[in-house]
């Protein structure tokens, strides 16, 4: 190696990487950006409680997604408090908040600006990847990271073309962007990543936390304009929906699969199993409780009324999608059909033609009891295993 080639070395820039399995604040900083992100996804739904209406908060959740999973692959890989991390994260920071705000009209006037600011964030997350894999003993992460640089500016391409689009167009190459982003790990292969296990884990519960969240705050603002006996009532079965959908989650599921996640094989298989059961089906988890988030909404701001179709639809399918993610977690992890989470899915999507004749605080308190009997009868039909799984789990 010439000396110059070692004077190029010395003084380009570095980047710190990972010692540890904890998620620190500066991670949970960025992500209650995401907080916004999804409370726009609900309330772009809200306003135009339609099928359009409907595939735009979809579509809009997918995009967010994808840019916030960079990030969790990332910062498993390098330290996001320390040296010139930091500040990358910070302007990556800035980009999400403006596209953020930018979503309810992220199809319309503000469409090119939405795009921008994706692009910003999606290239923050690159530049420091790269950085990440300019080592010498990092040549299978480069070609990873080279391989995400392809399918990125494709996406980010596509995602500025739709800007100059409108209507269906629009709308198809969003999800030709979203698809392109899901398919770039099956094409390039995993094999390349550095995971942190423990870590990558906690940070998805974390977003889980955060998605039920924003169910929490569809609640108050569904509440706000008047909080009448009705609406407390609503509330109270809201906040047991929340709950159960929690329970459904950490009580187990959780910790099982991050213990799945951690004993894996480092590698291949490992980095599969946390784009299987991380990357990919956290998706429709997250995308099902903003859903049921929706309806709560609209429930709670008008308890005596009837929910239209697309609002019970949302409601009731999106427990379902969230149940039916659960069932593929578990089968991904443990390769075990979760026969009584499959039911209560099926029965949530029978139940919407019922919420169409019933008021909606009715329909509300029917999702709570398909989801509390769920979560009551899991815990007494597997009281023992449940009970020494998570013994066992805990040391």
């Amino acid at each position: 190696m010439s000396s110059s080639d070692s004077d190029r070395r010395l003084h380009r820039p570095r980047t710190v990487l990972r010692d540890g399995e904890t998620v620190t604040f500066l991670e949970l900083f960025f992500d209650l950006v995401l907080v916004l992100a999804l409370t726009q996804a609900t309330a772009i739904m809200a306003a135009d409680p339609t099928w359009q209406g409907l595939a735009k908060g979809v579509l809009v959740l997918g995009v967010m997604w994808w840019a916030w999973v960079g990030y969790a692959w990332l910062t498993s890989v390098v330290d996001p408090e320390e040296g010139i991390n930091r500040l990358v994260i910070a302007g990556a920071m800035a980009a999400l908040l403006i596209a953020a705000i930018a979503l309810p009209e992220a199809f319309d006037d503000r469409a090119l600006l939405f795009a921008g600011a994706y692009a910003v964030v999606r290239y923050c997350q690159l530049g420091l990847f790269w950085l990440a894999a300019s080592t010498d003993d990092a040549a299978a992460l480069r070609r990873s990271v080279t391989g995400l640089f392809v399918s990125t500016t494709i996406a980010v391409a596509i995602i500025i073309g739709a800007a100059f689009a409108d209507g269906p167009i629009q709308g198809a190459l969003w999800l030709l962007a979203i698809g392109l982003d899901l398919a770039g790990p099956y094409v390039f292969g995993s094999e390349g990543w550095r995971l942190s296990p423990k870590h990558f884990a906690e940070r998805h519960g974390l977003i889980i936390i955060i998605a039920l969240g924003e169910s929490i705050v569809a609640i108050g603002i569904g509440a706000e304009a008047r909080l009448g006996f009705r609406e407390v009532v609503a509330v109270i079965v809201g906040v047991g929906v929340a709950f159960a959908m929690w329970w459904l989650y950490f009580d187990v599921v959780e910790k099982v699969a991050s213990h799945r996640l951690q004993k894996a094989t480092p590698g291949a298989e490992q980095n599969r199993i946390a784009r299987d059961s991380y990357s990919y089906l956290h998706l429709p988890m997250v995308t099902g409780i903003v859903l049921v988030a929706l309806g709560m909404k609209k429930t709670i701001g008008a308890a005596d009324d009837h929910l239209k179709l697309v609002v019970a639809v949302a409601m009731f399918g999106g427990m379902a999608i969230y149940l039916l993610a659960h069932v593929a977690f578990r089968w991904r992890n443990v390769h075990r059909l979760s026969t009584q989470r499959l039911v209560a899915a099926v029965i949530s999507v029978a139940a919407i033609p019922v919420a169409l004749v019933i008021p909606a605080l009715a329909s509300l308190t029917l999702l709570a009891v398909i989801a509390a009997t769920l979560v009551v009868y899991e815990t007494a039909r597997f009281r023992d295993a449940r009970n020494s799984m998570r013994a066992q789990l805990a040391h």
